[in-house]
């Protein structure tokens, strides 16, 4: 399974906004379990943006970073200890803006099982891991509907380990279960029946340059 998303992922173009904003980088990192799983955070309480979230490891880019990828590793580094030569890069995913104008560029990548991770408390109050079955299975809590200008857009959100998995790193994973694995899945269409629909007030169009 993960063989065959590395390949897919090494033959896709992710798509890159033009937008003048300030840039940010996530790792998707998967767990090569015998069931594989994605490596989760939850974001400490006392921070300023995103306090208590569920997110990928990953922030801002910093000058004295190579690239993005090089900002995507040295943040995973930094946040829960995990080594950049442990990460086997599958490829990348497309741009997404967040609400606090980021533009953030996601990695994916396969991480062994069972590493020492350790979370840096002035950052990160749990790791934690989301079965990828859960993703491919689409076992959403709810769907998100935002209107962003002119556009609709349905993002998922999943309970995993008690915790809430929504917003701007559910989008990625839109991509990479329709990338990645072939899924049926998109943000501009509406999903099928099940889950129950929650709509959230207008977002902005980010300005562009």
């Amino acid at each position: 399974m993960l063989e065959a998303l590395r390949q897919r992922l090494q033959a896709h173009q992710p798509l890159a906004t033009d937008h003048q904003l300030p840039r940010a980088a996530v790792l998707i990192a998967l767990i090569d379990r015998p069931e594989p799983t994605l490596l989760l955070t939850r974001r400490a309480s006392h921070l300023s943006q995103h306090p208590g979230q569920v997110a990928f490891p990953g922030g801002k880019a910093e000058p004295d970073d190579s690239n993005l990828l090089a900002t995507a590793l040295r943040e995973a580094e930094e946040e829960v200890a995990l080594p950049p030569s442990a990460v086997e890069v599958f490829g990348q995913l497309s741009d997404v803006i967040s609400l606090h104008g980021m533009r953030v560029t996601p990695f994916v990548g396969r991480i062994p099982a069972d590493l020492p991770l350790r979370a840096d408390p002035g950052e990160i109050e749990q790791i934690f891991e989301m079965p990828l079955s859960m993703l491919l299975k689409d076992e959403r809590e709810h769907t998100d509907v935002i209107t962003v200008g002119d556009e609709t857009w349905y993002v998922p959100s999943y309970r995993v380990a008690d915790q809430v998995l929504w917003g701007l790193s559910s989008m990625m994973l839109v991509e990479l279960m329709a990338i990645g694995f072939g899924h049926a899945v998109s943000l501009k269409a509406a999903p099928p029946p099940g889950a129950p629909l929650r709509h959230l007030p207008p977002r902005p169009v980010p300005p562009r340059p």
